[in-house]
Formats: C-alpha cells, sequence, structure tokens
C-alpha cells in the first residue's frame, strides 16, 4: 500500500512524465515501472555482491556480468561495458549520455534478460521517456525512493491505476498483499508444489508463495534440481492483460524467478485446456466480470450452467486442481449465500463431492478505496469423492487497517489469530458458536440448503444486565430532578441581579 513519502514521490514523478508529454496513462504507468526494474536489477545484484564479498564467495549468477555486453540485430551491432549498463553508474550520467545509454543501451539490454517467457513479454515494451531533461528528473525520483518493499512495482502499479480509476472496471482488484500474504501462510506451499494463478495480476500470489518457499526451504534450494525447479516450474499464471503480464513478468525475474511460466490466456475459455495439473491454487479472480458464454469452456459449465465468473472460477479450480490439490480462492459473499441453481450447485459440489475446508469471512473495507464489496476465503481440497465431515469458520473483524477508504493502520488484527487456528484445528473442535471461530457440522449445512454465511450458524452471547430496583431507580429521578430545578433557580437569580 502507498502511504505518506513513498506517495508524495511517486506523485512527483507523475507529475513529471504527465508534464513531459506522455498523456496516455497506461504508457505513463509502464514507463515508470519499466525504470523501477532497471534500478532494482541493479540494487539486488549489489546486495548479492556485499553477501559474496563478506563470505568470500564469487558471485557467478550475475545480471551485470564482467567485460562488455554486445548483441547484434539486422541494423547494428551494439556494445558497452556492463558497468555502463547499471543503475549505479549512469544515474551519474549528464541527461544527454544518460538518455542515450538508457533508450540505445539498457533498454534492449532489459529485453534480453530471463528465459524465452521473460522476452516473450517484454518484446513490445517501447522506451517512451520524451527527452533528457525529463528522464533525469525520473531517474532522480526514483534514486530517492524506498525500493526495499518486497514487491514495490506492484504496489506502485496499484496506485497509479487508481490515479486514472482503471482498476475494477471488470471485477479486478488488486488483492492488498498482507491478504495475500495471510493465504499463503494458511496453505504453506512448498519446493514440491506446483502453483498456480489463473488470474495474475501483478503477481502478488505468486511473489509470495516464492518468498515462503525461499524463507522455509532455504536448503532445498541448494540442490540444483530444485533450483531448477523453483526457477522455472514452481510458479505458473495466467492473465489478459499484457501490462499486468510484463509487470509480474519483471517482479518475477526480480524474486529469482527467470523463465516464469505465465501466459496470456482467458482462463475460463476453451483455449484453456489444462486439467489435473497444480497441487495449489491461490486466486483473488474478477467479480462480476463480463464474459461470452459461448466461449467458456464446457466442462465449466457441466457443474453450473452460469456467466457468474465467480463461479465458473471456482469450479475452474476443481478441474485444474490434481486429485488431492488444494485451493484457496478469495470469493464474493455471494458465493457463500446465493440461492439461485448455479450458487446451490457449485456449494452442493464443494460439499459433497469435494473436501470443503474452511470459510473466513473477511470485512467490508478489505478492498477500499477501490471497492466496499464483502468477501471470503474459501479453502477445499480436490478429491472428488467427497470427504467433507466438518467446515471451520471464522469471522475477521479486523486486518490491521481501518476498514474506509484512508485504509490507515490500526492496532486491531485478526490476522496473526486466523493463522494460529487455522494451524490447530483440533483445538477448535469445542469453541461455542458464539466465539469468533467454531466448526459446523456437513449434516448441518445440508440441512440449510448448503448456505455457508457465518452469520447463519453464529449465535450472539447475551449478557445478563442487572438494574436497579424500580424504587431506587423513582428516588434516583427524583433526586436528578430537584438539582434540575434548584440549578434552574438559581440562573434565574443570577441574570436578575445582572440587570
Amino acid at each position: 500500500m502507498i502511504v505518506g513519502e513513498l506517495k508524495s514521490k511517486i506523485d512527483s514523478i507523475w507529475d513529471v512524465i504527465w508534464t513531459g508529454g506522455i498523456t496516455n496513462p497506461i504508457s505513463a504507468i509502464e514507463q515508470i515501472t519499466y525504470l523501477m526494474f532497471i534500478k532494482l536489477l541493479d540494487d539486488n545484484q549489489q546486495k548479492d555482491e556485499a553477501k559474496a564479498n563478506s563470505l568470500g564467495i564469487p558471485l557467478n549468477d550475475k545480471v551485470f556480468k564482467d567485460g562488455v555486453w554486445s548483441i547484434s540485430n539486422a541494423s547494428q551491432n551494439i556494445e558497452i561495458e556492463y558497468e555502463n549498463l547499471r543503475w549505479r553508474t549512469f544515474h551519474n550520467f549528464e541527461p544527454e549520455k544518460m538518455y542515450d545509454t538508457i533508450s540505445n543501451y539498457v533498454f534492449p539490454f532489459i529485453k534480453t534478460l530471463g528465459g524465452s517467457t521473460f522476452g516473450k513479454y517484454m518484446e513490445n515494451a517501447i522506451f517512451m521517456i520524451p527527452t533528457p531533461f525529463v528522464l533525469s528528473k525520473i531517474v532522480d525520483g526514483i534514486d530517492g525512493m524506498d525500493m526495499n518493499n518486497k514487491d514495490i512495482m506492484g504496489d506502485v502499479y496499484e496506485y497509479l491505476l487508481s490515479k486514472i480509476a482503471s482498476s475494477g472496471q471488470n471485477g479486478q482488484f488488486r488483492t492488498p498483499r498482507h491478504i495475500i500474504n495471510m493465504i499463503v501462510e494458511l496453505m504453506q506451499p512448498t519446493i514440491d508444489d506446483n502453483v498456480l494463478d489463473p488470474a495474475m495480476g501483478s503477481a502478488g500470489f505468486l511473489l509470495s508463495a516464492i518468498n515462503y518457499v525461499k524463507e522455509h526451504q532455504p536448503d532445498e534450494l541448494l540442490i540444483p534440481e530444485k533450483r531448477g525447479y523453483f526457477s522455472n516450474n514452481l510458479v505458473t499464471g495466467f492473465d489478459t492483460d499484457q501490462s499486468m503480464l510484463r509487470i509480474g513478468a519483471m517482479n518475477l525475474m526480480l524474486h529469482g524467478v527467470n523463465n516464469p511460466r505465465i501466459k496470456y490466456q482467458d482462463s475460463l475459455s476453451k483455449d484453456n485446456d489444462e486439467r489435473n495439473a497444480y497441487s495449489l491454487i491461490m486466486a483473488n479472480p474478477p467479480f462480476t466480470g463480463s464474459l461470452f458464454l459461448d466461449h467458456v469452456s464446457d466442462d465449466l459449465l457441466t457443474v453450473a450452467n452460469t456467466k457468474k465468473t465467480e463461479l465458473l472460477f471456482v469450479t475452474l479450480f476443481m478441474k485444474m486442481l490434481k486429485l488431492g490439490g488444494r485451493c484457496a480462492s478469495i470469493v464474493p459473499d455471494g458465493v457463500l449465500f446465493g440461492n439461485s441453481n448455479a450458487h446451490k450447485a457449485i456449494k452442493k459440489e464443494l460439499v459433497e463431492n469435494q473436501k470443503l475446508i474452511a470459510i473466513i469471512s473477511m470485512p467490508k473495507g478489505v478492498f477500499e478505496p477501490y471497492a466496499g464489496v464483502s468477501t471470503a476465503v474459501l479453502i477445499f481440497t480436490r478429491t472428488d469423492s467427497g470427504g467433507t465431515d466438518k467446515v471451520w469458520f471464522y469471522d475477521m473483524r479486523a486486518d490491521g487497517f481501518s476498514l474506509d477508504k484512508k485504509r490507515t493502520k490500526v492496532s486491531k488484527n485478526d490476522i496473526p489469530d486466523i493463522i494460529e487456528r487455522f494451524r490447530n484445528l483440533n483445538d477448535e473442535l469445542e469453541r461455542e458458536r458464539t466465539d469468533q471461530s467454531f466448526y459446523v457440522s456437513k449434516e448441518e449445512i445440508v440441512k440449510n440448503d448448503y448456505d455457508l454465511s457465518f452469520n447463519t450458524y453464529s449465535k450472539t452471547k447475551y449478557e445478563k444486565i442487572d438494574y436497579l430496583p424500580t424504587d431506587e431507580m423513582i428516588k434516583s429521578i427524583e433526586e436528578l430532578e430537584k438539582e434540575a430545578s434548584t440549578a434552574i433557580s438559581e440562573l434565574k437569580t443570577l441574570l436578575k441581579e445582572s440587570k
């Protein structure tokens, strides 16, 4: 989330690039993120170099190597010292030399990085900064930003989209990072998983999964085969927005995934023929998005014949998971209590034919300032043979931020409690329905026509209030009346004396 000084600096950069003549807002956003990517590449290598030097070992896997970088194309042969491609070097150049270096050397260079997937989505990237002066102002602005945020490019992209009111037009809202991290903490991905987000956006879920594996399985990543799998096959993402795919590719590369498995694809369409393929799906798919029903994959409509994207995506998750695969998805509350035939069919499928594990209701305001929609996290395992015996419900009331459009930090935060309780579900068996979390049996859910909303099963705890006896209450009121009458008389006396 962009706040405070960082927000002011991004606003200043936006003003510079807008004043400089780039009036297409999406183009302006892309130019800013390209330059941030270039700086982060150098920042990351400087950290790796410092670590290698402190350990007294060589750094072999470098973006900016020693010597000269060269490339040939149809019109020319390009050669330049790697050192001059680095932000730490060219940001000190005079504006004209900096402009020449970035436009003619650095930008062509970043298109050659990573594997074929990265190159595929970067090949259409165009350097559009109009003048050396504008470029130098932007570079100065980025130099002044704190770039230690793990997903700063995604945060900046989200913030700049909000400035032009482009987010949310097709039911798409970038998931707040603390909600993403909560879901990843709940699902605990491993190096042996293959993780999918079929509506990846700027790759927030995939980045969080990568960071979780790095933090919890560092020794596994020292094994060459595991490291190769991590860099090429651990995470997969689909999206229909080319700009998002470029942002996602850059984000993933900055986190050590040089050849990400990302693809331009409508996940709900007939073009998506991947089935039974993934061990873990984490997603926040579009709500109320528009689509062409005749373009939707036929096997999704066999469960529920509907145009509602939130229902179709839940069906898609069941199809794309392997048997035993797990899913955690954000869904609008309507999925939980909707009573249309399609809603009931999806919920019945989850309860009767899969293993529904948990429903975590989230408060309105989690997606502010973009939408006030109420949402929940739906967690299940694909079995195709049932297995639901009871479902865990949790009512999140606070997520560490105010639930208004400002979303300022507050002390109350249920997320640590959610993670703790989910990891110790055996301790939840005896909780009362008046608590913030509890279990509900499958039988009771079926009896309630597969309603999955928290409020259907929770109970209000009533506390007995002991009131004063009636005669004491009357006496107290009479005393108050007497005091009021005395005060009025004194006030009248004061007013007469003052005349």
